[in-house]
């Protein structure tokens, strides 16, 4: 419990839930499947916040009225476009590769639901600048960590966040997937206006 009520995650992400535990936050998982899909024409810092959105939506239906839902959306994006999750090895490779060198943004949604009255959402962008890296590197990396369910085909706390990526702008814990202290920030303003009311 959180301030006397439930939260829940709407979210499998591990690191999501490593953050959380960090920061002392009980809470239970639920998740609905959902299609993640936006409008084309969306502007890009809206997606996330958009998606994120869709999954708190899809698991009110196994909250209580009480209950404190968070739920987030991470993407990555470079030269004005959204860079996914890798369909398989060599999609891998080619996002890696073309972030190698460049500086990239991440962004994460994340909405903060409680009831059909009650919701706080925001984006967090944080810039981040990968090393020129060789392609024995870019292989290393897939075959050995196998990052095929992050955005952008990489983990900041994984290995090649250690070699490779030598300047961040911004929050580290966006990139691994929750912007963390302004999550607890906003369910710290959302109990006490709950104590007021």
């Amino acid at each position: 419990m959180y301030k006397g009520q439930r939260v829940v995650l709407a979210s499998q992400s591990p690191r999501r839930k490593q953050l959380l535990e960090q920061a002392g936050i009980p809470f239970e998982v639920k998740v609905v499947e959902t299609a993640e899909t936006f409008p084309p024409d969306m502007h890009i810092p809206d997606v996330p916040v958009h998606i994120a959105r869709q999954k708190a939506a899809a698991v009110t239906v196994l909250c209580d009225s009480n209950d404190i839902i968070i739920a987030a959306d991470t993407v990555v994006v470079l030269d004005d476009v959204i860079i996914g999750k890798p369909r398989d090895r060599e999609d891998a490779v080619n996002i890696l590769s073309t972030l190698s060198g460049r500086i990239h943004q991440v962004m994460t949604g994340v909405v903060i639901k409680q009831g059909p009255a009650h919701e706080v959402s925001f984006v967090d962008i944080t810039e981040v600048h990968f090393k020129a890296l060789t392609q024995e590197q870019i292989n290393y990396y897939i075959d050995h960590y196998k990052p095929y369910d992050k955005a952008g085909a990489y983990g900041v706390q994984d290995w090649i966040g250690a070699v490779g990526i030598d300047r961040i702008n911004g929050c580290f814990y966006n990139v691994m997937g929750l912007p963390v202290s302004k999550v607890v920030e906003q369910l710290t303003r959302l109990a006490a206006e709950a104590a007021v009311q």
